[in-house]
């Protein structure tokens, strides 16, 4: 598997969704990766951006000079997998918070140009999808395009889920809520929670409680009006490149910096409900980001510690968006996952 990461483990259709606006479309002539970042911004580019910034400071985690690594080449042109070995073709990949579908562009073309079936989805009010984000109260509402498609998958069918950042919380509630769709669920540098905690337990260390960040942070966004709750949450600019983006290539942060949209508070606030019987038994898989300013490594390694899952694989000099900065891993790692019988 080459040296840019190392792994363990325990053991050794139809595209629906009236409000799911996704990429992955079968190409079979390989695309440059000049083309796919075109792409990718051209989408971005049409979607309505909320204009709101706020103030304040992060962590100790962000610095002010940003360390500029070199990022992994990217080529759409794959060696080919022996698609015998892979009896669960298609991926459902499931954006972070401020995320769209747009972000998964390098994966959505290295799976597709491997002969696998990729779909990404913009969750309720992110990406392209028009909900207001202010409106998006709940787990459930902000995964209703996950859930709709899951709901609209023919009987026999199943789906290997992959959810980055927050989007673990909503892989989390597809595994309680429709285990029989799913074959495996991968927790890209996610919050995979245990029952009864919040997404947002997850970065209680750096942000101290829910309470405390709900009263005094400077990035929360009233949508309703300053007397009413908070609706979502936001970092400033030059925080967001340091605490997602400190390996990423420059063109990709960009994309995200036109891209990107607030967070809807709520879903991150709610307590998750997971069964034994249901969440308990579904396949998860974890892949965690050595380089990672958002989700640090000693709290991913805490996740795994606490909710083990059935294999950890770990990616080097990756930060908080390893498909932007370390594409090729993250590609061979999901292809890998797959093949595991």
């Amino acid at each position: 598997m080459g040296n840019s990461f190392i792994c363990r483990t325990k053991k050794d259709s139809k595209d629906v969704g009236s409000r799911s606006k996704r990429m992955g479309r079968s190409q079979r002539k390989p695309v440059s990766e000049e083309e796919l970042h075109l792409q990718a911004l051209s989408m971005a580019l049409q979607q309505h951006q909320l204009s709101q910034r706020f103030e304040g400071s992060m962590s100790r985690r962000i610095g002010s000079s940003r360390r500029h690594a070199v990022s992994e080449s990217f080529s759409a042109k794959q060696v080919p997998v022996n698609l015998e070995n892979i009896k669960i073709k298609r991926f459902v990949l499931i954006h972070g918070e401020g995320f769209g579908a747009w972000c998964w562009y390098k994966t959505v073309a290295l799976l597709e140009e491997a002969g696998l079936l990729p779909v990404a989805l913009d969750l309720t009010g992110s990406g392209i999808d028009l909900t207001d984000t202010n409106s998006v109260t709940t787990l459930a509402d902000y995964s209703k395009p996950l859930t709709v498609y899951l709901e609209n998958l023919p009987e026999d069918e199943k789906v290997i889920l992959v959810g980055h950042s927050i989007g673990g919380a909503c892989i989390s509630y597809a595994l309680e809520n429709y285990p029989q769709k799913i074959s495996k669920a991968i927790f890209l540098c996610a919050t995979m929670v245990s029952d009864g905690q919040k997404p947002f337990d997850v970065y209680a260390d750096e942000l101290g409680s829910a309470e405390r960040f709900m009263q005094e942070s400077k990035f929360l966004i009233h949508g309703n009006g300053k007397e009413k709750p908070p609706t979502g949450f936001m970092f400033e600019k030059e925080q967001m490149k340091g605490l997602y983006f400190n390996q990423s290539q420059a063109k990709d942060v960009a994309l995200a910096m036109v891209s990107m949209r607030h967070s809807p508070l709520g879903p991150i606030m709610e307590k998750l409900s997971l069964s034994a019987d249901k969440y308990g038994t579904g396949r998860r898989f974890y892949i965690q980001t050595l380089d990672d300013h958002a989700l640090s490594p000693d709290v991913q390694e805490k996740l795994v510690r606490e909710n083990p899952p059935e294999g950890v694989f770990k990616i080097k000099g990756s930060d908080h968006c390893p498909f932007f900065s370390k594409p090729q891993s993250l590609h061979k790692i999901l292809v890998e996952i797959a093949q595991i019988p």
